[in-house]
């Protein structure tokens, strides 16, 4: 689905260390009103209830008038939420993936703690009598009963489910087990909750993402990588819908309308079997780092990988991810050389070299110490290496890594400077420069979170995450020419403190800017 990309100017700003007035900057490409959209759920008061992992807050919309009434975000002590579920009262709980926390709100508005049963902690439910079950997907998988006051310890029905992902998106049959997928068995099973007692339900599905069941007792499977609705009635299995890749949840209101989210475009779908009508617009979701191939703008947008043209920002292709099944992975960072694009994720630990106009993976290096850029350097790739704080050139061919540069803060971007290279250092707040043998020269000091870069002539330009400005280094002065709101911070110490970078790139007389939490492209005439 295609967003029209509005376009205008929106401020003229910022001054340089003389205080002359820089550059104007424009809205290049707007985005999706969510970061991607996770769990969904319909509350008592018949809105449709949307968590953002990424967005770090959980929306409430109004599906009949198409729009965000509320939001929940970490000022309320909603951290990274992935599902959400009510209980009879009207309290709604919600798992949050990345710090294992299960939480709520009571009806006066405070937070309360449940438990945390670890990371990976994803679909929640409510039983009929206020039970809470929650389950762990990519990270563990596990089963757990927790009591919602926080009193008592989880109790634990499995504790290993399957390799990687116990259930996803669950919901309670109608035969009072409960019901969910297995999305990398490609099955929906059942439980006994007070037995441990499992079968399977339905097999032979392509990534099942979640279940849930209508008013009738009809079942509806969020089948993700297929794009599709499947539905079993009355023990038959069709296709109920067809819909894109990247897709995360579903939900059903009262009357039985069938609501689908999208973790790769932030866009929420109402589906049947003759109509997708789109409620919230898609869009850029995470806007990390950018880069320019031919006369496109390459986005990684997490869980995707687009392209928007440079001339009139129009969307030029899109390689959507199934999350731990698509060859592109998850991803945040992009470089390009010759005719092809280099993709960098520090959640999968991977560097691949893309074919942009196929989406063909030419090569891959896995198994990385948390890669946060890369970038084609003599005959290999040079990748920044948060987990171990080096600039690494890698063999593609053979694998082969050998350590350039050790002793960085927190190594970030990584980009070709003639022959040598420039470093930006999120944590020292320095733009190294590194030659072939890998001497370091400071070339940039005082800096406040230098994130992405990119070059005109003599000048560096260079984004802060902790401050939104985008600044310019050029005859050893540093201006600055704009500012965007501050990129986002981890959620915990195991992730690199840009989480997705803000990155820069220019084209002809411009420069684009990503605006991670404004989930927008910008230009600046430069």
């Amino acid at each position: 689905m295609y967003k029209l990309f509005l376009k205008f100017i929106i401020f003229s700003i910022l001054i340089n260390c003389s205080g002359n007035k820089e550059n104007n900057i424009e809205v290049f490409v707007s985005g999706a009103e969510i970061a991607g959209v996770n769990g969904i759920h319909f509350g008592p008061d018949g809105n449709l209830y949307a968590a953002s992992v990424t967005g770090s807050d959980i929306s409430i919309i109004d599906t009949k008038n198409k729009k965000i009434i509320k939001r929940y975000g970490q000022s309320d002590g909603v951290i990274g939420p992935d599902d959400i579920a009510f209980n009879s009262k009207g309290e709604f709980y919600w798992t949050s993936i990345l710090t294992g926390e299960v939480a709520g709100f009571d009806l006066d508005g405070n937070k309360v703690i449940a438990g945390n049963p670890g990371l990976g902690v994803n679909p929640i439910t409510f039983s009929d009598d206020d039970r809470l079950f929650v389950a762990q997907c990519f990270f563990d998988n596990g089963l757990f009963e927790m009591d919602p006051t926080g009193m008592t310890e989880p109790r634990i029905i499995f504790e290993e489910m399957d390799e990687f992902c116990g259930l996803n998106g669950m919901d309670w049959g109608p035969d009072g087990r409960l019901y969910g997928p297995r999305w990398f068995n490609n099955e929906v099973i059942s439980v006994d909750v007070n037995t441990g007692d499992m079968r399977q339900e339905v097999a032979d599905l392509n990534v099942p993402a979640a279940v849930k069941f209508n008013s009738q007792g009809d079942l509806f499977i969020l089948d993700t990588g297929a794009g599709k609705v499947v539905s079993v009635i009355d023990g038959v299995k069709s296709d109920y819908a067809f819909v894109e890749l990247g897709l995360d949840n579903l939900a059903i209101n009262s009357d039985d309308e069938v609501f689908v989210s999208s973790y790769s475009e932030g866009n929420v779908l109402k589906v049947s079997p003759n109509s997708v009508e789109e409620i919230l617009p898609g869009g850029i979701s995470h806007a990390g780092g950018i880069a320019i191939s031919g006369d496109d703008i390459v986005v990684a947008d997490i869980q995707s990988v687009k392209a928007f043209s440079t001339k009139d920002g129009s969307e030029s292709w899109n390689y959507r991810n199934v999350f731990r099944v698509s060859p592109h992975g998850a991803n945040t960072a992009v470089s390009s050389f010759d005719n092809y694009v280099i993709l960098t994720s520090w959640l999968d630990n991977h560097v691949k070299v893309m074919r942009p106009d196929t989406g063909e993976i030419m090569e891959s290096l896995d198994g990385l110490n948390l890669p946060v850029s890369a970038t084609k350097y003599m005959d290999k790739i040079a990748v920044t290496l948060h987990g171990n704080k080096t600039v690494t050139l890698f063999d593609v061919n053979s694998g082969e890594a050998n350590i350039l540069a050790e002793g960085f803060g927190a190594p970030t971007h990584v980009i070709n400077y003639g022959e040598d290279l420039l470093v930006s250092d999120r944590s020292t707040g320095e733009i190294v420069r590194l030659d072939i043998n890998g001497n370091k020269e400071v070339m940039i000091t005082g800096l406040d979170s230098p994130e992405g870069m990119a070059l005109k002539d003599t000048a560096i330009y260079i984004f802060e995450g902790n401050t939104g400005e985008i600044k310019k280094y050029q005859d050893n002065k540093i201006s600055v020419i704009a500012s965007v709101k501050p990129g986002s911070k981890p959620l915990s110490e195991l992730q690199p403190p840009s989480v997705i970078f803000n990155g820069l790139a220019i084209k002809d007389n411009y420069l684009y800017v990503s605006a991670e939490i404004e989930r927008a492209l910008y230009r600046i005439k430069i």
